[in-house]
């Protein structure tokens, strides 16, 4: 895709980066969170700054942690009791493009309106909607392909082998999975999974369309704008950057045409007065003769 020919010249940034998995954060938080506060979802903040969301049936809560105790930098939980421990959960570090955090809360956002069976909805194999595989599906269409096999582990990777995507088998450790990068599903950019750029984990019952709205953001062929000097330098290595130049001015209408002429003419000239003879009054007498 030609990045000239991209809508959206007014976002922020002076380069495209391709591929989009390459591009980093923007750093800014607020899109990712506007779909949940769009719902009306409780927002709060402590002294360090960290933001936090809840639902109003404090079944899901988001939080938002720039001073956080690691590198998880977006929280999200799910819970099928609000006081129990978490049905599922999902972390993205701060290095994650903020567009792949904005698709997972425009999908919770939506999974919400529609009710706990679709945002607590848990993966079922061989199911229509909820077979766990079906997350992977955007990325095997833009070119992903199935990595080397491992022991109890199904691994994809990107063609330029800078991404991947890993879903573990076999019986996992509830908490490891919401607290350390042993999940079930597991994303990363950057030289390897033990070295990214970026990873985000997702645990055993995320929902199916959660997962799905982040690998079709990932997969989406058209690169991102971002600051050039924002971007992390080894990633600047690795990524294909195209400066953003401004659009070309339209073609002009027929219409545009003669309102441009028109505005050129010079302003007619006001008429003058001039004196009529009439048969209703004598005409003026000459002055006297000097």
């Amino acid at each position: 895709m030609n990045p000239q020919s991209l809508p959206g010249r007014d976002l922020d940034g002076d380069v495209y980066v391709s591929p989009r998995h390459l591009a980093s954060t923007t750093g800014i938080g607020d899109p990712a969170l506007a779909p949940l506060l769009d719902l009306g979802w409780e927002l709060q903040h402590d002294d360090l700054g960290n933001a936090y969301v809840q639902a109003p049936d404090r079944r899901v809560r988001l939080g938002y942690l720039p001073e956080g105790e690691d590198d998880g930098l977006w929280r999200i939980n799910a819970y099928t009791d609000p006081f129990g421990p978490p049905t599922w959960g999902v972390c993205f570090n701060d290095r994650v493009p903020t567009e792949f955090v904005q698709a997972f809360t425009n999908a919770l956002a939506t999974a919400y309106e529609r009710g706990p069976d679709a945002y607590l909805a848990r993966p079922v194999a061989g199911t229509d909607e909820h077979d766990p595989f079906l997350a992977v599906v955007p990325l095997l269409t833009q070119g992903w392909e199935i990595d080397r096999p491992r022991w109890g582990v199904y691994a994809i990777q990107s063609p330029d082998r800078r991404a991947g995507l890993e879903f573990t088998t076999g019986t996992l450790d509830p908490e490891a999975e919401l607290t350390t990068r042993d999940a079930r599903w597991q994303m990363w950019a950057g030289n390897s999974i033990d070295q990214p750029a970026w990873y985000a984990t997702a645990s055993t019952d995320t929902p199916v369309t959660l997962l799905t709205a982040v690998t079709q953001s990932v997969a989406n062929p058209a690169p991102l704008p971002r600051w050039r000097e924002d971007t992390y330098s080894y990633l600047q290595g690795m990524a294909q950057l195209t400066p953003i130049t401004a659009p070309a001015p339209p073609t002009p209408t027929p219409l545009d045409v003669r309102r441009a002429a028109a505005s050129r003419r010079p302003a007619a000239l006001p008429a003058t007065s001039v004196p009529r003879w009439t048969t209703s009054g004598r005409p003026a007498l000459p002055g006297p003769r000097r």
